[in-house]
């Protein structure tokens, strides 16, 4: 693997953490998210483990159901891969 697909594979994971976190703050079900974004409810599933990339069209179906702007949406990827960071570097010091 290189740099760039680890890059670009983190993205997809991160997107579809941040789309599980804000379904599970509304207190949804996929089957819920699904109809609301009018998507597929194995396509949220997947989108959710990180399996699949979402379209710009997805996405922007997805920002809408949670009554998000896209860029809001991105917004909300970013903060999750900081959160990420910081707990990684928290750990990292617990074990040295």
């Amino acid at each position: 693997m290189t740099a760039s697909t680890d890059v670009a594979d983190e993205l997809i994971e991160l997107f579809g953490l941040t789309v599980r976190q804000l379904r599970e703050a509304e207190g949804w079900s996929q089957d819920e998210l699904a109809a609301r974004s009018l998507l597929n409810r194995s396509y949220v599933g997947e989108i959710e483990r990180g399996r699949v990339v979402a379209s710009l069209m997805t996405a922007q179906k997805l920002a809408l159901a949670f009554q998000l702007s896209l860029a809001m949406l991105l917004v909300r990827c970013e903060q999750t891969g900081q959160r990420r960071v910081v707990q990684r570097i928290n750990l990292a010091a617990i074990a040295s």
